[in-house]
C-alpha cells in the first residue's frame, strides 16, 4: 500500500517512537537501528486500525518490547493490545520531547494524529490518513464520517497550526498547513 512509516528520535536521551508499524518487518528493525545502534525502541504509535497501518505491528512489539498506543477509539479493532490508549489532548513522551496527541475522528473512529513542537525546521504534524496533501482521508462515503473529519481537520489542525507546520501523512508526499487551509471549502463541496 506503499505506507509511509515515521521514526522519531530524542537526540538527548536515545528514545525512540514508531508511528505506523505498517509492513516490512525487516526494513523496521534496520530503521529503528539506523535511529539507535542498540535497536531501541521505546513506542509504536498506530495512528488508525486499518491493516494498512499494523502489518508489522505484532512481530516489531515482539521482537523490541516496545509499548503500544493509538486512539482509544481504535484500540479494540488492533490484535495487539494496546498500552496506552490515547484521547484527543493526551501527551505522548518521547525522550525529552513531548507530542501532542490529536484526535481526528471519521477516517476511523479512534484516529490520531500527534503534533512535535519545536524541530530546527519548526512543527510537525503527523496525520495517519486523516490530511493529505489535496484533501482529508476517505470515509467510505459516509457523510456523517466526513463531515467530522473536515470538521476536527480544521479545528484542530488547519485553524490553530502555523502555515509553516508540516504534515507528514500515512501515504504519500508530506505537504504543511498553510498549503491546505484555504482549500476546506473545496474539500466540503466535492465531499471527499
Amino acid at each position: 500500500m506503499d505506507n509511509n512509516v515515521y521514526l522519531l528520535t530524542c537526540r538527548v536521551s536515545g528514545a525512540q517512537l514508531l508511528i505506523d508499524a505498517a509492513a516490512d518487518l525487516p526494513r523496521l528493525q534496520r530503521l529503528v537501528r539506523e535511529g539507535s545502534p542498540s535497536g531501541r525502541l521505546d513506542t509504536v504509535l498506530t495512528t488508525h486500525s486499518h491493516r494498512d497501518h499494523v502489518g508489522a505491528l505484532a512481530p516489531l512489539v515482539a521482537a523490541t518490547g516496545a509499548r503500544t498506543a493509538a486512539g482509544a477509539a481504535d484500540a479494540p479493532d488492533i490484535a495487539v493490545p494496546t498500552d496506552l490508549a490515547l484521547a484527543h489532548g493526551d501527551v505522548l513522551r518521547v525522550g525529552v520531547h513531548d507530542l501532542e496527541v490529536i484526535a481526528l475522528r471519521g477516517h476511523t473512529p479512534g484516529s490520531v494524529a500527534v503534533l512535535w513542537r519545536g524541530g530546527e525546521d519548526g512543527d510537525h504534524v503527523f496525520t495517519g490518513d486523516s490530511l493529505f496533501p489535496g484533501g482529508v482521508g476517505a470515509t467510505r462515503g459516509d457523510a456523517e464520517r466526513f463531515a467530522q473529519l473536515v470538521d476536527d481537520v480544521e479545528e484542530r489542525l488547519l485553524l490553530p497550526l502555523a502555515d509553516s507546520t508540516r504534515v507528514h501523512p500515512g501515504h504519500g508526499d508530506s505537504t504543511t498547513i498553510g498549503a491546505e487551509r484555504p482549500h476546506v471549502a473545496k474539500w466540503r463541496e466535492r465531499g471527499w
